[in-house]
């Protein structure tokens, strides 16, 4: 059966199911949060083995896109998966964290080419029923200080600590990014202690630094307007912005490391937002 096929036929099968569940059904059904993480990582896995049984974790009747290259529901993910070549698609998930009924992941990817990408999956009733990402190229060299987009810690710790590491860095992301309160930049850190997984920025707030002064030197600005969402789990804190790199419309997703109260390690990927009239689904790219 086309790969297509099978993705339609199952949302059927599913769809019939969950009108017939009740609600307390559902509830009592819900998986727990670590179970939750495996859906997904299993779901994106999928991509790669087109492996049907992971994507029974996708309500059918309600599943919201905001990639803008994809259609809406499931039928929407199918013709996704049908697009690709046949075992040309490579995914590998490296990290993986939860908050409350979002699960984010950062994944290796190699579809149409090789990506990094974020992807943000929404749970209700122990079902996804809404996506978000944001995927760049993956540069085929390390950044200037010999770090790639996905390597460094991939286990969250001090849990206990989440809503003051996600304060933290939402009060970063407000006073440097959106708001440009650079007298108040040096305090978010230790040091000139900070790793940077930027394919383009060197450690530290020097590299930083030197970083922001050749983009101004070539005539590149980079402007955060507004922030969507601020996401995290333990030490780790995903942010989703929108703004501006040069002269055109960018979704960024940052992902902070924070340690000792202090902002230690960044990873991000910027895509750039095509023109509405190009848009697959209504949804909106947040």
């Amino acid at each position: 059966m086309p790969r297509l096929t099978f993705f339609l036929t199952m949302a059927a099968l599913l769809s019939t199911a969950c009108v017939s569940s009740s609600s307390s059904q559902r509830t009592e059904g819900t998986a727990p949060a670590s179970a939750q993480k495996q859906q997904v990582v299993d779901l994106l896995k999928a991509i790669e083995t087109g492996d049907g049984a992971p994507v029974a974790v996708i309500n059918p009747a309600h599943y919201r896109q905001h990639n803008l290259g994809a259609e809406d529901g499931l039928a929407g993910f199918g013709k996704l998966l049908q697009a690709l070549p046949k075992d040309s698609a490579r995914v590998n998930t490296v990290r993986v964290f939860q908050d409350g009924d979002f699960v984010f992941t950062h994944t290796d990817y190699d579809f149409f080419g090789p990506k990094v990408g974020f992807d943000l999956f929404r749970f209700e009733n122990g079902k996804i029923v809404e996506h978000w990402d944001n995927l760049q190229e993956k540069p085929a060299s390390p950044n200037p200080s010999g770090h790639t987009m996905l390597d460094g810690p991939t286990q969250a710790t001090d849990l206990d600590q989440t809503e003051a590491h996600k304060k933290l860095v939402g009060a970063f992301v407000d006073d440097i990014l959106v708001n440009g309160r650079l007298e108040k930049l040096a305090g978010y850190f230790n040091g000139d202690s900070y790793t940077q997984h930027n394919p383009q920025i060197a450690d530290g707030l020097s590299g930083l630094g030197q970083a922001l002064q050749a983009m101004a030197k070539a005539g590149i600005t980079m402007k955060y307007d507004r922030v969507h969402k601020v996401l995290g789990e333990g030490n780790f804190v995903l942010v989703l912005s929108e703004g501006h790199f040069g002269d055109k419309p960018t979704a960024f997703y940052d992902l902070f490391r924070v340690e000792n109260g202090k902002i230690a390690e960044h990873w991000d990927t910027l895509e750039t937002l095509p023109a509405q009239s190009e848009w697959k689904n209504p949804n909106g790219k947040f």
